[in-house]
């Protein structure tokens, strides 16, 4: 049974070594970033996924989606990113960005847009991942939420 939980600073090597193998960048990623991650565990224990929600001035920064090899096609993505929107509506973020190299399409199915990126906030234009960990090529992405229902 999948579970999706924040992750713990015991789930740091884990997390490197999954974002590592899908050949996302680690330079960023501390102790200091792990209470923005989200995991996904197939028994509680075994990492299946790794997201993360960059709070920034004008949104948010939706970063370090990957999921494991053996649980990819599994709905693990899927729900990692439910996940994310949910705690981001939760928390009145009205706006998730994204840059990403390979799973445009991915996202694009679920809400996800391009974006112009000199038209990105300030606050996203300040992250790492925008200013240069991620390439300049990415396709960068916006997704309007709707608010939490009450």
């Amino acid at each position: 049974m999948l579970t999706i939980d924040h992750a713990t600073p015991d789930d740091l090597p884990a997390i490197c070594a999954l974002l590592a193998a899908a050949a996302l960048s680690i330079d960023d990623v501390n102790a200091a970033l792990v209470d923005s991650l989200l995991v996904a565990r197939d028994d509680g224990r075994h990492l299946q996924g790794v997201v993360g929600l960059q709070r920034v001035a004008g949104g948010a920064l939706l970063r370090s989606l990957a999921v494991a090899a053996d649980a990819r096609s599994q709905g693990v993505g899927a729900g990692l990113l439910a996940a994310a929107e949910a705690q981001a509506r939760a928390t009145g973020i009205s706006t998730l960005y994204l840059l990403t190299t390979s799973a445009a399409p991915f996202f694009a199915s679920r809400g996800y847009a391009d974006h112009a990126r000199d038209a990105a906030p300030e606050g996203i234009r300040g992250t790492a991942q925008f200013a240069g960990l991620c390439p300049a090529a990415s396709a960068f992405m916006a997704k309007t939420l709707t608010p939490a229902m009450e």
